[in-house]
């Protein structure tokens, strides 16, 4: 084990892959002399070389397009775009192609493509940089949807996308990049697709977290525990897409209470449909409605006072679990 932050597991990873397979490239804006806008990729150029790690031209579908097209004929590229908001600039390439080539060249062709993205909302970086879009990938068969919200999990989920035969959306957090934790050591500590982490057991309410939101729930749940004598149990589902269904049922069943935290859109979130599928398959375990906090409707502000708002924090959490108990916060005291 070793202490690494969060991109530099990102970093760790393509350089082990890089190392094991020479059908390995990275392509993407800046990601070569520059070493990535948030450095992941540095120091990959001087070890591998142009021809492996390529800068591109500022144009998101011609990224994404040469990518499907080099995944096609036998390579494993691996795609970086500056912020998953400009992903919708490719989304013809990702979902009218990368997704469905496999099923429209009837099992003929493949497409091992990662392409990874930073998002999320504390920054100042305005609307067309702060999102969490998710829930839009979330909904299109023949993707697989990675949202890792540790350093271990970064890594390891990482090895597994680039390994995998399907494309991957592999969506990390801005905010998480600087978060420090243990990380597995060795090539092959892969972390599988479709497999949830119980960050923190409880036995009173379940808290499903997506992406950063699985830290703040675990935050949350420290404050239930301490002031409220409440053990929420955390699940983070690291990938939407396989979704561990069975693992978030088995939890409400035992607590009889859930909340699902996203700083996502409320309407048609990833939230949202996590709720359904609860509602749908766990309803007679249902002590209360289940709970959704979510980020504001509303384009991300710059104003930072007003972008803080905008997603969810501990107080919110803390707020929907006691909701389901019957029990309330005093007025303002939900953030």
């Amino acid at each position: 084990m070793a202490e690494m932050r969060y991109r530099e597991a990102l970093g760790a990873a393509l350089r082990e892959e890089l190392r094991r397979d020479e059908r390995v490239v990275l392509m993407g804006e800046d990601i070569g002399v520059f070493g990535g806008a948030f450095k992941v990729t540095e120091g990959l150029l001087d070890e591998f070389g142009e021809k492996r790690v390529r800068d591109t031209p500022i144009s998101e579908n011609t990224i994404v397009g040469v990518g499907v097209g080099a995944a096609m004929t036998g390579l494993r590229p691996v795609v970086e775009l500056m912020t998953i908001n400009f992903a919708l600039l490719a989304f013809d390439q990702i979902v009218n192609h990368a997704a469905h080539i496999h099923y429209m060249f009837g099992g003929q062709a493949r497409v091992p493509l990662v392409v990874r993205m930073p998002q999320g909302a504390g920054h100042q970086l305005g609307p067309t940089h702060s999102h969490c879009l998710e829930a839009m990938f979330l909904q299109v068969p023949g993707l697989l949807v990675a949202v890792p919200s540790t350093p271990a999990d970064a890594k390891g989920m990482l090895k597994t996308a680039i390994r995998d035969e399907n494309p991957v959306i592999f969506i990390e957090h801005e905010s998480l990049y600087g978060v420090r934790g243990e990380v597995p050591d060795g090539e092959d500590e892969l972390v599988r697709f479709g497999v949830a982490r119980i960050a923190r057991e409880g036995s009173d309410v379940t808290i499903v977290g997506i992406s950063r939101m699985a830290q703040t729930a675990e935050r949350a749940a420290a404050t239930l525990s301490a002031e409220h004598g409440i053990e929420a149990e955390v699940i983070d589902p690291r990938t939407l897409r396989p979704l561990d269904l069975d693992t978030i049922l088995a939890s409400v069943r035992r607590t009889n209470r859930c909340v699902i935290v996203e700083e996502g859109w409320p309407h048609g979130g990833v939230g949202a449909n996590l709720a359904a599928l609860i509602g749908e398959q766990a309803f007679d375990d249902l002590d209360a409605p289940v709970q959704r906090v979510t980020g504001a409707d509303v384009p991300m502000p710059y104003s930072k006072p007003l972008e803080d708002i905008a997603y969810p924090h501990e107080p919110q959490v803390v707020a929907a679990a006691l909701t389901t108990f019957g029990r309330s916060v005093p007025t303002g005291a939900a953030r």
